[in-house]
C-alpha cells in the first residue's frame, strides 16, 4: 500500500489566491492603480497584502491521505496475482502491499466425494463379412458419482490479535532469487569460501518438502523446524510468543532485494498456503471418513482438506509475464511448443527469472495464549471449580504433537509453565461436532454442487420471531 497526499488541500489554496489577485472594478475599467513600491511590477501582487489576507482565513487541519491501490487479479482458486509497475520497483510499496493482503486470511475446504462402479449391459449391431447383421449384449462398467460436495472452513481471526509474518529460516532451503532453492548465509550445510549462498541438492530439497507436508497435517506453524521436534523443544502452548520471523533479513529486506533485480520474469510468492496452523488434519480427515462409512457407505470414498486463496504474486508489468499469468494463454503456449523455450530462459539466462518464496503469513485455527491483564478464568466453567489441567510437553519424534495436549485438556483453560493460558479459536473436534449432521445429510441425500457449503449463522430471525422459541421470552400480556 503507497501513501500519496491528498489534491484537496492544494486546490484550497489555489483557490484563495485567485480570490487576492481578482481584479477591482476600477482595474477592470481601464484606469489602473499605481503599483506599490514594494513590487517590481505592475501585475505583482503585493506581498503584504496577500500575506495579511492568508492569515486571516483558516485552512484547517490538512486532509487526510488516500492509500494507493495496486492492480491485482484474483484467480479462480482465489490466489492473487499483481502486475503492477509501482510494486517492481518500489521496495516500501511491495511491502506495505503484502502486509495489506496478510489481513485477508486463506481458507480451508473440506472436499467429500463417493463413487462407485456398476456393471452393466446394452444392445449393440454387429455386421458380419456378407453384410449381415445381428444383435448381441455387451457388458460395461460405469462409475456413478453418488455425492461430491465442498464445506469452507473460515479461520476465526481473534479480536485484536493480528495474523503472525514469519519468514523462512537461513538453514531450511528455499528460493532466493534464483529459479533452485538455496541455503543463506553461515547456515550452510557444506560452507564454500565467498559464497553468501549454496544450492541445495535434491535429496535435502526432497527432505524438506517432506517436511512441510507433516508440519501442515499435524497443525504446526510455518516457522517451526524439524530440528526442533525431534529433540522436543517446541513447547504448543508457548508458540503464541515464538517469533516467526527466522531469517537474517527482514521481509522489507527481501522486498528490496527483488525490487533490485533486473531480471525480466522474476517473482515474488507471499505464501499463505498450509499456514492455517493448529488443527490435526490427520485425524479431522479420519474422523470425516469414518462417519461417512458409518452411515452406512461401501463405495470408493475421497476426503480431502486443501487451503484456498494461500498465495500473492507480484509478476513485472511485461507482455511475456503477462501471458504467462493467463492460464489459457500458457496452455496455448504450451500446445504451439513456445512454453520450454520460455522456461529455458527463465532457468538458465541470468537476465531470466528468479523467484523469492521466503516469507508468508500465518493464521492460527486455534491457539493457546496468555489470559489479557485483570482477565480472570469465568466461574461456573470447569476450570474456574476444579485444579487447571498441566501441560503435559511433547514427546520427542511424536507424529502427532497436537494430540497428547488434545486430550489432556478438556476445557478452554490450562496451566502452563508459563502461567495459566486460554485456547483462543475453534478446536477441530467443536467444528465436526456442529458439522457432523450436515455432512450425514449430505451423503445421504447424494448431494453435489462445486459451490462449498457455507456456515450458516446459529440464530435465524425468521425462527426467533416464533412466540415461545425462546425460552427466555417473556409472556406477552393482554
Amino acid at each position: 500500500m503507497i501513501i500519496q497526499p491528498n489534491a484537496e488541500h492544494d486546490k484550497r489554496k489555489l483557490v484563495l489566491l485567485q480570490e487576492d489577485t481578482e481584479l477591482t472594478p476600477t482595474e477592470a475599467s481601464g484606469s489602473r492603480a499605481p503599483p506599490s513600491p514594494f513590487s517590481t511590477d505592475a501585475h505583482t501582487v503585493n506581498e503584504t497584502t496577500l500575506h495579511s489576507t492568508s492569515t486571516d482565513v483558516e485552512l484547517g487541519p490538512p486532509p487526510e491521505f488516500t492509500p494507493y491501490l495496486a492492480e491485482q487479479i484474483e484467480q479462480s482458486n482465489r490466489d492473487i496475482v499483481s502486475h503492477d509497475p509501482h510494486l517492481n520497483f518500489d521496495g516500501e510499496a511491495l511491502y506495505r502491499f503484502l502486509l495489506s493482503q496478510s489481513q485477508t486470511p486463506p481458507t480451508y475446504r473440506v472436499h467429500c466425494c463417493g463413487k462407485h462402479d456398476e456393471r452393466r449391459t446394452r444392445w449393440v449391431t454387429e455386421r458380419d463379412s456378407h453384410g449381415h447383421s445381428r444383435m448381441r449384449t455387451e457388458t460395461y462398467s460405469e462409475t456413478v458419482v453418488d455425492f461430491d460436495f465442498f464445506i469452507e472452513v473460515l479461520p476465526e481471526v481473534a479480536e485484536g490479535r493480528d495474523p503472525a509474518t514469519w519468514s523462512v529460516s537461513d538453514d531450511e532451503p528455499a528460493y532466493r532469487g534464483k529459479m533452485v532453492r538455496e541455503y543463506e548465509g553461515s547456515s550452510l550445510p557444506t560452507p564454500t569460501t565467498g559464497s553468501l549462498r549454496q544450492k541445495a541438492t535434491r535429496k535435502q530439497v526432497a527432505k524438506y518438502k517432506a517436511w512441510v507436508v507433516r508440519r501442515f497435517r499435524t497443525g504446526l506453524p510455518p516457522w517451526i523446524r524439524q530440528e526442533d521436534v525431534e529433540r522436543g523443544l517446541v513447547d504448543i502452548p508457548a508458540l503464541s510468543h515464538i517469533d516467526g520471523l527466522k531469517s537474517s533479513k527482514t521481509i522489507r529486506q527481501w522486498a528490496d532485494e527483488y525490487c533490485a533485480s533486473p531480471k525480466y520474469l522474476k517473482e515474488f510468492v507471499y505464501e499463505k498456503v498450509r499456514v492455517l496452523y493448529g488443527w490435526d488434519i490427520d485425524q479431522l480427515e479420519t474422523a470425516i471418513r469414518s462417519t461417512i462409512k458409518a452411515v452406512p457407505y461401501n463405495g470408493s470414498l475421497t476426503v480431502d482438506i486443501t487451503p484456498h486463496g494461500s498465495k500473492v504474486y507480484i509478476r513485472p508489468d511485461n507482455k511475456v509475464s503477462r501471458m504467462l499469468s493467463n492460464m489459457w494463454l500458457k496452455f496455448l503456449s504450451i500446445i504451439l511448443l513456445i512454453f520450454p523455450f520460455i522456461w529455458l530462459f527463465k532457468r538458465f539466462h541470468s537476465r531470466g527469472g528468479g523467484r523469492w518464496e521466503i516469507c508468508g503469513g500465518a493464521y492460527p485455527l486455534k491457539q493457546w495464549v496468555p489470559l489479557d491483564n485483570g482477565e480472570e478464568i469465568p466461574l461456573g466453567t470447569e476450570a474456574a471449580s476444579e485444579e487447571l489441567p498441566i501441560y503435559s510437553p511433547i514427546a520427542p519424534g511424536s507424529s502427532s504433537p497436537l494430540a497428547t495436549r488434545s486430550r489432556n485438556s478438556s476445557n478452554r483453560f490450562m496451566q502452563t509453565p508459563n502461567g495459566p493460558k486460554k485456547l483462543v479459536g475453534v478446536r477441530e473436534g467443536e467444528w465436526f461436532r456442529a458439522w457432523e449432521g450436515t455432512i450425514r445429510h449430505a451423503v445421504i441425500g447424494r448431494y453435489q454442487s462445486n459451490d462449498p457449503i457455507l456456515p450458516r449463522p446459529q440464530s435465524r430471525p425468521e425462527v426467533e420471531l416464533l412466540d415461545g422459541y425462546n425460552a427466555a421470552q417473556p409472556l406477552i400480556e393482554y
